[in-house]
């Protein structure tokens, strides 16, 4: 099933049920108020939705009404954990190579993941709002899980029957304050703004085929200013799949329902696919040219991140987001 949260002005907005083909929704008020709300109590409500899922593609429910990404938050408008890896160690090794610096065999061992901000998650055609240009602007196109509880300790077989929905995201970054930050030695911060998402959450089933071994088998689009920049495939070279990467993040904690988990940025070793962000083509240009030529974002500037079925579908809904300035 798809899921979606409604702005209705509240902080953690409503819960609705959207159709397969993102035409229509429906209010699942009579079921849960939120998505926090049914993953705190999944099994029992999981099947209600289920059932309001069905009776929506079927044409049969009764208080329809037409979707508009527009009027969404985030699926989950704050959480009480998001955690972001980098499945995709090329794009490690990219940016590793491009400063001439070796790569540890233990980043193919061990995933990296950073501890992000959840209290102020931005919707799908929410504006990205920043203060300087030089900061080094960039986005990051990537998918996120959101789990159920996950004990501490837990096995990546134990964490696969925890993902319950799948997502889009914008992991927005500001590249040039990135080096201060981390050679502080404790990570991101400052660098890394709201986190944006796609206007819906789906379970894993509607994936199909393309969901297997933890992975999306589907390519990740990537639009710029309306040039397609990027379409790399999600389940081509993801080193750790969401699976191990929960496992990790459960290694000293417990994971409650409603934590998000990113795979970082989508990345593959054909560089013909495009890039998922800005600073891997700038790597790719420092390696070839010993400089990089292409620019971050410039304020006005657009990005739309979207997924697509094998029949051309979207599948998420589109990330769409413009660049603004912060007014004094």
């Amino acid at each position: 099933m798809k899921l979606a949260t409604l702005n209705d002005g509240a902080r953690d907005g409503q819960l609705a049920v959207v159709a397969r083909d993102l035409k229509t929704a429906h209010i699942a008020d009579g079921i849960a108020p939120t998505l926090q709300a049914a993953l705190d109590d999944w099994p029992f409500i999981a099947p209600q939705l289920q059932a309001l899922y069905q009776a929506l593609n079927a044409g049969s429910a009764r208080r329809a009404f037409d979707f508009d990404p527009a009027h969404c938050m985030a699926p989950m408008p704050r959480a009480f954990q998001w955690a972001d890896g980098s499945a995709y160690v090329n794009h490690v090794e990219l940016v590793r190579k491009a400063r001439s610096a070796e790569m540890p065999p233990s980043f193919r061992e061990d995933p990296l993941m950073y501890q992000g901000g959840s209290d102020d998650f931005l919707g799908p055609m929410d504006d990205i709002v920043l203060a300087r240009e030089e900061w080094g602007i960039d986005f990051e196109a990537e998918l996120a899980v959101i789990t159920g509880d996950v004990t501490m300790g837990a096995t990546p077989d134990d964490a696969h029957g925890q993902i319950r929905l799948l997502m889009l995201a914008n992991d927005v970054s500001l590249r040039n304050l990135i080096p201060p930050e981390l050679a502080k030695g404790f990570g991101f911060l400052q660098s890394k703004p709201a986190t944006s998402f796609s206007p819906v959450a789906v379970t894993p089933d509607e994936l199909g085929e393309a969901w297997r071994d933890g992975k999306v088998h589907l390519p990740l689009r990537s639009t710029w200013n309306g040039r397609l920049v990027g379409q790399p495939d999600a389940g081509t070279d993801m080193v750790f799949n969401f699976p191990q990467l929960i496992a990790h993040l459960a290694k000293t904690r417990n994971v409650r329902a409603g934590s998000i988990v990113g795979s970082g940025t989508v990345s593959n070793k054909d560089a013909s696919r495009g890039y998922s962000c800005i600073a891997e083509q700038r790597c790719l240009e420092t390696i070839e040219h010993g400089e990089p030529v292409t620019g971050f974002m410039r304020f006005g500037d657009t990005i739309r991140i979207e997924m697509l079925d094998a029949a051309g579908k979207s599948v998420f809904g589109a990330i769409e987001q413009a660049l603004r300035r912060r007014e004094a």
